[in-house]
């Protein structure tokens, strides 16, 4: 079955209760009401959408540059890396391998709506290879007329999914992993993905159609159960896309195949979701919806957060604990 681990004092006891915001980020919603959403049906074509994406993306060379960086580590060798995707968009970023030991796998890891500007230097593996992608439009990989910024970045040919930015993101994180392999072929076969937010909902959709990726750890996933998403209040990318919706009716119609809970479902590999019971930029349905699309397997496994996209008592606590799993977890590519 799909385990629930939970890490802090009692469940829920650190939950925020003072907020500045005119909804409640929980939606009123208790940990068994949350368990108890599923995801939404694939629309028609929904895998042929994605397949075809993937061979695109898997056709590219993405030639990967290497140059030096200005952030340093006496852990890890930093450099800046520059790739090619699909559309011939330029994506930037960093990549991370170990001062001592060899390369045995290779991570690549998304970044929530914020964009990113330098890597993550905690992230609890060794003998890793981590590439930091900046998807199309953000940060590194600035790429007019995408606008970096999150309420117009998630807007950009929204009525056009076979140019929908979102699926193009996706592609960037395929391509990555051909960047990786073409950097280090031994890899192949021990490749993750890890992603946050934003990234999570993009590996989400990502995963389950590229065979490549061994292993997968998202935490507080967006872009789960599109028809909740586009009704809930919030203050993340969801309320650009509810305002744009209000004069454009089809929108959920095309969402449908950007939703990362149906998505989900087809995943077939060891995944470790790390979901919140509050969050007000990623609403705990929507989060829910993608944890428990994961086929119930004894390798799969839902950590509880109290909550996401904001500062709790026991953040720390379960920050922690969560780390230490992850760890763990990535030690198995």
């Amino acid at each position: 079955m799909l385990r629930e681990r939970f890490r802090g004092n009692k469940q829920g006891m650190s939950i925020p209760t003072d907020y500045p915001f005119d909804f409640d980020p929980t939606y009123g919603m208790t940990l068994a009401d949350l368990q108890a959403i599923r995801p939404p049906e694939a629309p028609e074509g929904f895998d042929a959408f994605w397949q075809k994406r993937y061979e695109k993306a898997l056709a590219v060379k993405p030639g990967p540059r290497l140059g030096p960086s200005k952030d340093t580590h006496p852990d890890w060798q930093v450099r800046d890396i520059v790739y090619t995707s699909t559309d011939d968009i330029s994506i930037g970023g960093w990549l991370l391998t170990p001062r001592k030991g060899e390369v045995r796998r290779g991570l690549v890891v998304g970044h929530g709506y914020g964009g990113r500007d330098q890597p993550e230097f905690d992230i609890p593996v060794e003998e890793t290879a981590i590439l930091f992608p900046c998807f199309r439009g953000m940060s590194r990989s600035a790429h007019s007329p995408i606008s970096p910024d999150a309420p117009g970045h998630v807007l950009h040919d929204i009525d056009d999914p076979d140019h929908y930015v979102i699926g193009g993101c996706a592609e960037d994180l395929w391509v990555a992993v051909s960047a990786l392999l073409s950097l280090y072929p031994s890899l192949d076969g021990h490749i993750g993905y890890s992603g946050i937010s934003f990234g999570g909902g993009i590996g989400a959709l990502a995963i389950p159609f590229d065979s490549r990726i061994e292993r997968g750890h998202l935490t507080v996933p967006t872009f789960g159960n599109r028809k909740l998403w586009l009704t809930l209040p919030t203050v993340g990318s969801a309320h650009s896309v509810q305002e744009y919706a209000k004069t454009h009716s089809g929108v959920l119609e095309k969402l449908r195949l950007f939703d990362a809970a149906t998505a989900a479902t087809r995943i077939r590999i060891p995944m470790l979701a790390a979901v919140a019971l509050f969050d007000p930029a990623v609403a705990p349905p929507c989060q829910f919806a993608v944890a428990n699309a994961l086929p119930r397997s004894k390798f799969n496994e839902i950590f509880i957060l109290d909550a996401g996209h904001f500062d709790y008592a026991d953040s720390a606590v379960q920050q922690t604990a969560l780390r230490e799993r992850v760890g763990r977890f990535f030690r198995g590519l």
